[in-house]
């Protein structure tokens, strides 16, 4: 029961953080909760850094480019590496692409859930992300679960969330 409340907790704290972060070209947020042998994965991703535009597709290339990304996103066994030794086996993936309406900036929100039948050895996740998007330089990552909670900062030259 106690950790059901924690996770209830963490998930309702995130939203709020998840709300607060501002759209930086180039920079994406990432949000993990590990609790037991779950690990939820909450991404969010500027099409700038996807796709070299924010707004409606004009070519059959543009279309192309967006059609490609959701295809990587939708890949997160690909895309998130959670320690081997753990086990773990990815579930649920949810990729919500932009509207495109109006002038605002556009975003890629995806999510990810795991479940890890060795939790124990659960030690970090690494993201093959910027392998993908050459455009994405950092992910502003943070963290919450039996470790604690922290913040990191992912790159290409540091792809590895770990606690």
């Amino acid at each position: 029961m106690r950790k059901n409340l924690l996770l209830v907790a963490l998930f309702a704290f995130l939203p709020a953080a998840h709300a607060q972060h501002k759209h930086v070209h180039g920079e994406g947020q990432l949000e993990a909760i590990i609790d037991g042998g779950k690990i939820s994965i909450k991404l969010e991703l500027p099409l700038d850094a996807a796709v070299g535009f924010e707004r409606a597709p004009k070519t059959d290339k543009e279309r192309a480019a967006l059609a490609e990304t959701e295809r990587v996103l939708k890949d997160g066994a690909a895309l998130f590496v959670p320690t081997p030794a753990a086990k773990c086996t990815l579930g649920k993936v949810e990729v919500s692409m932009p509207a495109f309406k109006g002038g605002e900036h556009a975003d890629i929100d995806a999510d990810y859930d795991f479940s890890c039948s060795e939790p124990a050895a659960l030690k970090g996740i690494e993201t093959t992300i910027f392998k993908s998007f050459k455009r994405l330089y950092r992910l502003e990552a943070q963290r919450s679960g039996p470790a604690g909670q922290g913040k990191q900062r992912l790159s290409p030259k540091a792809p590895v969330l770990s606690w």
